[in-house]
C-alpha cells in the first residue's frame, strides 16, 4: 500500500519522511478550497453521506478501522477524504472533487473512488467540465485491493469522459499528492496544475532507497 496512508498513525521508521511532508502541506481544507475556486452561493454536493463500512474487517494494533473514520468524521466533518459536487465559475456549471488531507492522509478507499466515478458520470451525462483538487498519500490500506482497484475504476470513468466524450478534465496537484492517486486520476487530466512547492511522488524517495536495500538482500 501507499506510504504516506492514514499519517498519524506511523512507526517511528516512517516518521521523519512524513515530517519532512508536513512541512509542505497547507492548511487550507476542503471547505477552503471549494469556496476560493467557484461563485458564491453555487455549490450543490452530491453523495454526501455516503460512507465506509470496513468491507474487509481490518485488525489493527492501534484501533479498529471503524473507530478511526469516526473520530476523522468529528474532527473534520466530512463522511470522507473527499468533497464532491458541482459549482459555477463565472457564471459556467463544472463538477468539482475537492480532497481534504485532513481526513486521513486524504486517502482514497472505496468511498473516494466512488464519489469520484459517480461525479465524472454525472459531468459526462451533462456534458460539464470536471476539476478534481488533489491532496492525498494515496490508497488506503485499510480496505485492501478494494482501495487498489479504485484506480481502474476512475481512470475508466475517465477515459470515457475524456476519449469517448471529448470532454475537460482539469487536475489540481496540491501537496501532497502521492502513490494511487499520482498514478491514477492525478495525472490524467487534460490541464495538470500543481501548486508551488507541492510534494508530488509516487513514493517517498527514503521509502524506494529501503525497499532497494530489502530487495538487494534477498536477490
Amino acid at each position: 500500500m501507499d506510504s504516506l496512508d492514514g499519517i498519524g498513525h506511523t512507526s517511528r521508521s516512517e516518521q521523519p519522511i512524513l515530517n519532512d511532508t508536513k512541512k509542505k502541506i497547507p492548511s487550507w481544507n476542503h471547505s477552503d478550497r471549494i469556496e476560493l475556486s467557484i461563485d458564491p452561493g453555487t455549490w450543490d454536493p452530491l453523495d454526501k453521506d455516503m460512507i465506509s463500512i470496513d468491507p474487509i474487517d481490518f485488525r489493527s494494533k492501534e484501533e479498529p478501522y471503524g473507530d478511526r473514520i469516526d473520530f476523522y468524521q468529528r474532527r473534520t466533518g466530512l463522511a470522507d477524504a473527499i468533497q464532491t459536487g458541482i459549482g459555477q465559475i463565472n457564471g459556467i456549471p463544472v463538477a468539482i472533487g475537492v480532497m481534504d488531507f485532513q481526513f486521513m492522509g486524504g486517502s482514497m478507499g472505496s468511498v473516494v473512488g466512488e464519489k469520484i466515478t459517480r461525479l465524472i458520470e454525472y459531468a459526462t451525462n451533462r456534458s460539464l467540465p470536471v476539476i478534481i483538487v488533489c491532496a492525498s498519500g494515496g490508497a488506503r490500506m485499510q480496505e485492501g485491493s478494494l482501495s487498489l482497484m479504485q484506480m481502474a475504476k476512475i481512470s475508466s470513468a475517465s477515459s470515457n469522459y475524456q476519449s469517448d466524450k471529448k470532454l475537460f478534465y482539469v487536475s489540481i496537484l496540491t501537496s501532497p499528492t502521492t502513490g494511487g492517486v499520482t498514478a491514477s486520476f492525478g495525472m490524467l487530466g487534460d490541464i495538470i496544475i500543481a501548486e508551488p512547492n507541492a510534494y508530488i511522488a509516487f513514493a517517498a524517495n527514503k521509502y524506494l532507497i529501503r525497499r532497494n536495500q530489502v530487495f538487494s538482500l534477498v536477490t
